[in-house]
């Protein structure tokens, strides 16, 4: 039913084409084939991820140079959107990870070192883990506690108890931040990039939540030791700004738009189903339905505008640090998990019954508890407060062509 939903639900699909887009589309067959299963066991999607290894997708953001394909941030947030619809927890997974290739991608500088964690990472299809919250700072990721220690011969170490590390115990590698130094401020950060082979973990918290199961977001103490050339020679706060957050907001946002697309599909097909069996009349939760599509293209339209405007300026430092920006980027992420948890709970009102269930053809149940999460993630609440300041000093628009 997974698959055949997914098929009939085409009409959603956005931009990628060609080989990239035949080669999303049979990653998202095998997503949809054991979603049901990874939600109900919560257990990581080892066949996705094996298939998103197989088809070569974890490295298409890295340049050509390094052994990538040098796709766009648009053409990842199609691939995160088909995989939204198929299964949430595989498209989130993918979704952090491309944050985290961004991140290392866009500001590696001249680090031999990080170089040569990209080219493996597209030779061998290494999949990335993301840690940035830690002990008592919970979300707030522009705040850590463990310092980077440096030692001779050009090495470091760190010891950081991760209170969320998604999917860690199934990565090859994990991007991190740190304190600089241990005599350094909580907000003066850096990122570092570490393969298997340079860190362990021990497990501090399982992972048994209401949706998004299978991205098994454990707590763990991460130990490591590397190579000094790992830490990205960038601050965390420049890298913060101008790629972590535009690639977590769009990107997370696509697979959120994945799941109201998923779940209207589906509502799509029940209310198709109700009318064939009525001789063509409309279930009473057809008005439902209005009301999802529409939510849908508002979020679709919505995200599409804040990718073209990154695209045009993720390159210009002083278009990237402006209040404008900033502020659309950062809200972008609020509006889009609003307005995709809305459009599930109207496919969920469209579905009536048949959508409550969880053992129909027409079930919403894991749709909606997945996309619960989108306000949980870096909390909505947080992120509106934090923007209070500096919202007052923008001003209103007084046309529409402002």
């Amino acid at each position: 039913m997974e698959a055949q939903l997914l098929a009939e639900g085409r009409n959603f699909a956005t931009a990628i084409t060609g080989d990239l887009k035949a080669r999303a589309e049979r990653v998202a067959q095998v997503a949809a084939e054991h979603a049901a299963s990874v939600d109900s066991a919560g257990r990581f999607p080892q066949e996705a991820v094996a298939a998103l290894k197989a088809e070569r997708l974890l490295g298409i953001f890295v340049p050509k140079s390094l052994g990538g394909e040098g796709v766009s941030i648009s053409d990842l947030a199609d691939v995160c959107f088909l995989l939204g619809q198929s299964c949430s927890s595989t498209g989130m997974i993918y979704a952090m990870h491309q944050v985290k290739v961004g991140c290392v991608t866009r500001h590696r500088g001249e680090s031999v070192a990080l170089e040569r964690l990209l080219r493996s990472l597209c030779a061998e299809q290494l999949l990335l883990a993301s840690s940035t919250t830690e002990g008592q700072a919970g979300g707030n990721i522009r705040s850590s506690e463990a310092p980077v220690e440096r030692h001779d011969g050009g090495r470091i170490s760190l010891e950081r108890k991760a209170s969320v590390i998604s999917y860690g115990a199934h990565s090859d590698g994990v991007v991190t931040t740190a304190r600089r130094a241990a005599d350094a401020a909580p907000s003066d950060q850096v990122l570092i990039a570490l393969l298997k082979s340079d860190y362990t973990l021990t497990h501090l918290q399982g992972w048994n939540a209401l949706g998004m199961r299978g991205t098994c977001s454990e707590g763990f103490t991460l130990k490591a030791q590397a190579d000094a050339g790992q830490v990205l020679p960038e601050p965390y706060e420049v890298i913060h700004s101008r790629t972590m957050v535009p690639f977590a907001h769009l990107l997370w946002g696509s697979v959120w738009t994945g799941i109201a697309a998923g779940a209207t599909q589906r509502a799509q097909a029940f209310i198709r189903t109700a009318m064939r069996h009525a001789n063509g009349q409309l279930p009473p939760g057809a008005p439902q339905f209005t009301k999802a599509l529409t939510t849908l293209r508002t979020l679709r339209s919505m995200l599409a505008t804040s990718l073209r405007r990154y695209e045009a300026c993720m390159n210009d430092p002083k278009a990237l640090a402006a209040l404008d920006f900033q502020t659309l980027i950062t809200l972008t992420k609020v509006e889009a998990s609003e307005l995709a948890a809305s459009t599930v709970m109207s496919a969920m009102r469209a579905c009536g019954l048949s959508g409550y269930r969880n053992d129909g053809d027409y079930s919403i149940g894991r749709y909606l508890r997945d996309v619960l999460s989108s306000p949980i993630m870096i909390n909505n609440d947080r992120i509106l407060a934090n923007l209070a300041s500096s919202a007052l000093m923008s001003p209103i628009p007084r046309f529409l062509s402002e």
